[in-house]
């Protein structure tokens, strides 16, 4: 699927709250409240500089969107972290991927250690393998912390991407 990964602009927020509403209206892979208000969801899904949101787009279909920036501040902001979601339409086509890829690519140039994923839905197999093949690892997985609709408890699992020196 031919596609274009840009940074956020605000004409973009309609079909980005769609996506995100989405996403987290299944409640299969966030962690974010499903009764988040319209404010809320564009507060937590909206990074603010030095962070950076991103979409990726064919044409004028909007396929997903990312966020990144410092997972913590302080001593620990040299790692970063994103979070990626995708359309229904859109997924399995390499978009996640992609959004992916863009992330490291912009936290290796902003000068990150390493990106830090905290908690990915163990049952989220797609992104799971994304990530090992983009290089990422489980380090270690919290046992039922999430509550899938279908599946009960799950883990999530916190995965790592070390940087080279």
């Amino acid at each position: 699927m031919p596609q274009i990964i840009r940074e956020f602009q605000e004409s973009d927020w309609p079909p980005v709250r769609a996506i995100v509403d989405e996403v987290v209206r299944a409640g299969e892979t966030f962690t974010y409240d499903q009764d988040m208000t319209p404010e809320q969801v564009r507060a937590i899904w909206l990074a603010a500089p030095p962070g950076r949101t991103t979409v990726a787009v064919a044409g004028e279909q909007m396929l997903g969107t990312a966020k990144m920036g410092a997972n913590r501040g302080g001593p620990g902001a040299h790692i970063a972290t994103a979070s990626f979601m995708v359309a229904a339409l859109a997924r399995g086509r390499g978009v996640g991927t992609a959004l992916c890829r863009d992330a490291l690519e912009w936290a290796r140039a902003e000068g990150y250690a390493g990106m830090q994923f905290n908690a990915v839905v163990e049952t989220n197999r797609a992104a799971v393998r994304i990530y090992e093949n983009l290089g990422f690892r489980v380090l270690g997985t919290v046992p039922r912390a999430f509550e899938h609709p279908t599946l009960g408890r799950v883990g999530l699992h916190l995965m790592y991407h070390e940087f080279g020196a």
